[in-house]
């Protein structure tokens, strides 16, 4: 795969409707649930807040783009370029690690069939045909429940696992 001009950050287990959560959306579960230390809530406030005046978001620009009936699995992905946006991801990151949810980042030049672009970036619906194609699983979360040298095809779609 040449080189990734996409990145998404999501979990590692399928939600209820069967897709992948994004980060922000795992660590506002969190906040939802009451499991967030004051510390973790303020950063995440702070850091939603900023996220929010930083970058359009594509819900409010287009209502469908994350309905599940129009865009089945639809997932946003930053823009490499987004090196200001992606800058924050590490500490969502460290709060769900302190919290045992398992997330990985993938990068990929082509995730999937554009629903949604703008300046920071896209959202995607997976291309069910490639299963296992040009997406690229690059940093893990540790986990005691998975050994650290397999992982799952990236759309998880398949099932098949093959070796890092």
């Amino acid at each position: 795969m040449g080189d990734a001009l996409y990145v998404r950050f999501q979990g590692t287990r399928r939600n209820q409707r069967g897709d992948f959560p994004g980060v922000f959306v795992l660590v506002n579960g969190l906040a939802r649930d009451g499991k967030l230390t004051d510390g973790q809530e303020r950063f995440r406030r702070a850091n939603n807040d900023w996220y929010d005046a930083s970058y359009p978001n594509p819900a409010h620009v287009d209502p469908t783009v994350y309905d599940h009936t129009v865009n089945p699995g639809a997932a946003a992905w930053f823009k490499s370029s987004a090196r200001a946006l992606l800058d924050r991801v590490d500490g969502y990151l460290e709060i769900l690690a302190a919290h045992g949810v398992e997330c990985e980042r993938l990068r990929s030049a082509d995730p999937g069939k554009i629903v949604y672009e703008d300046e920071y970036q896209i959202v995607v619906i997976p291309h069910p045909s490639e299963a296992c194609g040009p997406v690229r699983h690059d940093v893990k979360v540790p986990s005691p429940t998975r050994p650290d040298n397999v992982r799952w095809c990236p759309a998880r779609r398949c099932g098949s696992r093959y070796p890092t």
